[in-house]
């Protein structure tokens, strides 16, 4: 049955989860600091302008979309996986709940892409730098709720 290949497949959907979330993290962290620079250092309509959403769209599409997607489908995988999860214990909990909000982040930060798609900067660099402390944040909870399996 599936449960019975899920087993036979765990260490590499384990580890094929591992990298798509370290891959996913790297945007998460890259892409608020590309916004900082964007907003504080380039002008709507001008080259920088361009070469910046050029960058961001391809760090957007390429690398972070698609990585996110692997971490959500070998992520589940491995929660179907007989024996991995303790439903019993607060760590699958804390840590769905920290997905869930870096799921939330990476749609703010692809929402705010399009602000500077139509050359209105919203917010300031500092606002950015702020919300790039989150996935900080929220990778130390899930990397304490995995371990630490409290």
């Amino acid at each position: 049955m599936i449960e019975d290949w899920l087993i036979d497949i765990y260490v590499w959907t384990k580890s094929l989860h591992v990298v798509s979330v370290i891959a996913w993290m790297a945007g998460l962290f890259y892409l608020p600091r590309l916004y900082v620079h964007h907003t504080e250092q380039a002008t709507p309509g001008t080259e920088m302008d361009a070469v910046f959403q050029m960058m961001e769209r391809k760090l957007l599409k390429l690398i972070m979309n698609p990585s996110m997607i692997a971490s959500w489908v070998f992520g589940l995988m491995l929660v179907l996986t007989p024996g991995i999860v303790d439903w019993g214990a607060v760590w699958p909990y804390t840590k769905a709940v920290s997905i869930l909000a870096m799921t939330w982040f990476h749609m703010w930060l692809a929402a705010h892409r399009h602000d500077f798609i139509d050359g209105d900067f919203k917010l300031s660099g500092r606002t950015y730098r702020i919300m790039n402390e989150l996935p900080t944040v929220l990778m130390l909870v899930i990397v304490f709720s995995v371990i630490v399996r409290f």
